[in-house]
């Protein structure tokens, strides 16, 4: 019986071993992707602007990717923070939902802006998603504010 405990806890720290591995190369993989697409982004950027003197659209288009750098490097501070506390926290998936929407309502714009006729059913669909992201970032906002708001040593659903 004893051989078997030993056997199952030499299993489990190789499954541990393994998993902490499995989150600091996913965290790394985070952190290149953002780093080549931060890098990718200016460089259209200049390259539009200064060769087709699109200067509004290829803005637009770099703050679309400098939002998705902002979510990409939040999961790899996410990732980080658990591999150094052991907890997941949920405010960090708050905060990229919130980016997440904020880049969806300026993409949307941006869209609709650049668009040689609009119509009723492409404007009304148009309100309709700025609603429901925006509708989402408050709820979101909600989410933050009351979690800040809960006492320092009262148990938190944020912390798995």
């Amino acid at each position: 019986m004893a051989d078997r405990t030993e056997t199952m806890k030499d299993c489990l720290s190789w499954m541990e071993w393994l998993d902490r591995w499995g989150y600091i190369t996913a965290g790394f993989s985070l952190l290149i992707l953002g780093m080549l697409i931060f890098a990718q982004s200016w460089y259209k950027f200049i390259t539009t602007a200064v060769s087709k003197s699109a200067l509004l659209p290829a803005g637009l288009q770099l703050l679309n990717d400098l939002l998705l750098v902002i979510i990409i490097l939040e999961l790899f501070r996410t990732v980080v923070r658990f591999l150094q506390t052991e907890i997941l926290a949920i405010e960090p998936y708050l905060a990229v939902g919130i980016i997440a929407c904020t880049r969806r309502i300026l993409t949307a714009s941006a869209e609709l802006s650049h668009l040689p006729e609009v119509t009723k059913d492409l404007f009304d669909r148009y309100i309709w998603d700025v609603t429901l992201n925006v509708a989402v970032i408050l709820v979101l906002i909600i989410a933050v504010f009351i979690m800040r708001c809960q006492k320092p040593g009262q148990a938190s659903p944020a912390a798995f």
